[in-house]
């Protein structure tokens, strides 16, 4: 049964293998990358105070605090494409859609950061969770709406094109007159 306002046929089960594919390919690399122990002879303490991390690596320089701040953007930004990808709907509302996304990612940033309070040498930085869920959120705003866009109209023109525009009429169709019963 197809979803109403999905995209139609084989191209969207396509579209959604890939995309949970790439969704899992992509959770599976973020958890090797963030869940792995490190060796390391200290561990700084855990972050819990909003924006103390960025005012932190921003104190760095602006070339050390923008390269820590784009790699805490990019981590789960992918998320903001893959979560729509894999759900497949061209007629979700643009909203609804940005605000399940970035929930969704902020849920799944948040179990990173739970997961890494056991694992030695990562900590818990409430500013990676803030940074993660703003990368997802501005990936989804910047690519999602329009690719939306541009697959519901490239979709109608498939239709447009497959559907028979000026068939000339043949006529009232036959009917075929009742026959009787026997007793």
């Amino acid at each position: 049964m197809q979803r109403q306002g999905s995209i139609g046929g084989s191209a969207a089960i396509r579209i959604r293998v890939t995309g949970g594919v790439l969704l899992v390919a992509h959770l599976a690399f973020v958890a090797w990358l963030t869940l792995r122990p490190l060796d390391v002879p200290w561990v700084t303490p855990a972050n819990l105070h909003p924006f103390a991390g960025i005012r932190a690596d921003l104190a760095l320089g602006w070339q050390e605090g923008a390269r820590r701040i784009a790699e805490g953007l990019a981590l789960l930004a992918p998320l903001g494409l893959l979560i729509p990808t894999a759900h497949g709907s061209l007629t979700a509302s643009p909203l609804g859609s940005l605000v399940r996304t970035v929930a969704a990612g902020a849920l799944i940033s948040l179990g990173i950061e739970l997961l890494q309070t056991g694992v030695p040498g990562q900590v818990v930085d409430v500013d990676s969770l803030l940074l993660n869920t703003l990368g997802v959120a501005l990936t989804h705003a910047a690519i999602v709406p329009a690719a939306r866009i541009h697959l519901r109209r490239r979709s109608e023109r498939a239709d447009r094109a497959t559907t028979p525009q000026d068939e000339p009429s043949q006529g009232r169709t036959p009917t075929i007159p009742r026959v009787g019963i026997a007793p």
